[in-house]
This record gives structure tokens, C-alpha cells and sequence, in this order.
């Protein structure tokens, strides 16, 4: 029974935080998203990524490190407390939640697993393009239904590429294109959709869609070094925008040309306004963030007595 108490105890914190924190960044991301666009589009996309997923890391946290070890350490083993009806509602949330997440990163997985075989049936390895200067990722050739350029799967990424993008891009292009695609595959754009899947939350739809644009766009300013090659990747992205084909592409896929006609027209004016180091690439993890999370963790070290018995208090609460 204590088992049984501690888990419902935890998954409502869980829950509530998690709504909580989902509907915070619900009716705040487009101010915030609007303050980080003087940055480079690699940090937007990282920035607006980290916002998505800062609900269930919190409420995780709080949960891992707070709620289960205040339990664990403060609750007696034999009470005569009853579990209220709130921790039972709550707790049978948290569980359809983390279930239906599940479910839809399986279903995810399992779908882009059949479209990538059913590529494979036709393709064939036609060379390999650079993802970094220890690794390559493989590009294998697809019939003509097929996306015309994209970048699937997570543990063993590939770039596919159609016969008929193949036919109408020039050297250079396939060059710029690749290297865009390859960028995806270094940036891990396609683990993280698996996770977005993973998380789904109503309403969350504006954000992960402002996500992938600026992940396409920070894929656009990685794969060009120079105005000539940004004009080839500008080019590239024109002509597959006017292909047809016969299959979507896989939902755990990166595809070159895969948004709607507004999106595609904003790179497309990027990419023909690039000029020489028009952003300076920006770390992700500067000093001052690195400092700010030293900070914190002190900070919790020394509180974390004090904040184990306001969290049983908190628990206490929610259990009455």
C-alpha cells in the first residue's frame, strides 16, 4: 500500500506540473520567440526545442529529485491516512499521459520503419556525404515515387534521394542540398521529432511547427559557406519544390523541401540575401549559461533539506 500511495503521490505531481508548466509556454512562446530572433537560426531552433520539451524535464525533475525521495525518507511506512480522491485522478492522468506518449512515439517508429523498407526495396548506394570530419552518412538512390530529397532515421541515418532530383539539379546543387540534409543528421533533427511525438500536448501544434521552420533554416545557414553556394542551395530548394511525388515523406524525416509555399519562400529570400558571415555561429552552451546552471545546482545542494520537507508538506496537502 505504501507503493502504491508513493506512486499516485508522485505521478500527481507530475501531472499538475506538467499542465501547468504546458500551459505556461502555451501563452508565452511567441514573445519569447519573437526576443530571440536578432540570434543566429541554430540557437533559435535549439532555444524553441528546449521550450518544448522544458515542461515534462521540470516536471520529471521535480518529480525524480523532490517529490519520490521526500516520500520515500519523510512519509511513515504504516499510516492510517486514506488516499483522497485527488492523487487517484491525478495519478490515473499521469499514467494515460506517459502511456499515450509512448503509443505515439511506437506508432511514429513504426511507420517511418515501414516507408524507409519500402524504399529500400528499389535503392541503391550512390555515394556518401559528409556529416562531420569523422563521419558520413550514406546516399542511396530511390525510385521515382519517392520524396525527392530527404534524411530518415534515428540510429542509423541515410539521405534518399529520387531520380528525378537527381536529374534536375546540377553538381553544385546536389552538392549544397546534401550538405543541408547533412546538417539534419548532425543536429539529430530527426531523434528530436521522435521526442516532440513523445510529448504531445494540445495546442503545442504553433510552436513545433515554428521549430522545424527554423530547424530548416539553421540546416540552410550550415550548409552554405559562401554566396555562390547559397544561391545553389537556393536554387536546389526551387526546383524539388516543383516536383510531385507519389509518397509523403516518412514522419521522422527531414525532407529539403517539406513545409508549406511561405516557409519555402522565406529561405528561398535568405538564401538569396546571404552574405559573408552574416551571423556568427553562437554556442550553445556559452559561459554564462554554463555559469547560471553551476548556480543553480549549488543553490539547490544547500536548500535541498529544506526543500524535501516543503515538497512532503506539499504532498501532505495534495493527499488530504
Amino acid at each position: 500500500m505504501f507503493a502504491v500511495r508513493g506512486t499516485l503521490v508522485c505521478l500527481s505531481i507530475f501531472v499538475l506540473l506538467y499542465i501547468l508548466l504546458s500551459l505556461a509556454v502555451w501563452g508565452s512562446w511567441r514573445r519569447l520567440a519573437v526576443c530571440g530572433r536578432r540570434h543566429s537560426k541554430q540557437l533559435c531552433a535549439d532555444f524553441l526545442f528546449a521550450l518544448r520539451i522544458v515542461p515534462f524535464a521540470v516536471a520529471a525533475g521535480v518529480t525524480l529529485c523532490l517529490a519520490a525521495p521526500s516520500f520515500l525518507m519523510l512519509e511513515p511506512r504504516v499510516t492510517r491516512e486514506s488516499t483522497g480522491a485527488m492523487p487517484l485522478v491525478l495519478g490515473m492522468c499521469g499514467v494515460a499521459l506517459i502511456l499515450a506518449g509512448l503509443r505515439n512515439a511506437a506508432t511514429a517508429w513504426m511507420r517511418a520503419s515501414r516507408i524507409l523498407a519500402g524504399w529500400s526495396r528499389q535503392a541503391t548506394v550512390i555515394c556518401s556525404s559528409p556529416v562531420d570530419p569523422k563521419r558520413t552518412v550514406p546516399v542511396l538512390r530511390t525510385f521515382a515515387g519517392a520524396p525527392p530529397l530527404t534524411a530518415a532515421g534515428i540510429l542509423r541515418p541515410t539521405v534518399w534521394l529520387s531520380r528525378e532530383a537527381e536529374r534536375v539539379l546540377t553538381e553544385r546543387e546536389l552538392r549544397s542540398a546534401l550538405k543541408h540534409e547533412a546538417m539534419h543528421v548532425l543536429r539529430r533533427d530527426n531523434l528530436r521529432k521522435l521526442v516532440l511525438r513523445a510529448l504531445a500536448f494540445p495546442g503545442m501544434s504553433g510552436l513545433e511547427r515554428a521549430w522545424r521552420e527554423n530547424a530548416e533554416m539553421a540546416a540552410d545557414d550550415g550548409a552554405v559557406e559562401s554566396a555562390s553556394e547559397a544561391l545553389d542551395l537556393a536554387a536546389a530548394v526551387i526546383k524539388l519544390s516543383r516536383l510531385a511525388s507519389l509518397q509523403p515523406p516518412g514522419e521522422l524525416s527531414t525532407a529539403l523541401v517539406h513545409s508549406p509555399a511561405e516557409s519555402v519562400n522565406a529561405r528561398v529570400e535568405r538564401l538569396v540575401a546571404w552574405k559573408e558571415r552574416r551571423q556568427p555561429q553562437e554556442s550553445g552552451l556559452s559561459t554564462s549559461w554554463i555559469c547560471a546552471a553551476a548556480v543553480a545546482f549549488a543553490a539547490l545542494a544547500a536548500t535541498y533539506g529544506a526543500l524535501l520537507i516543503r515538497m512532503h508538506a506539499a504532498t501532505e496537502w495534495l493527499v488530504r
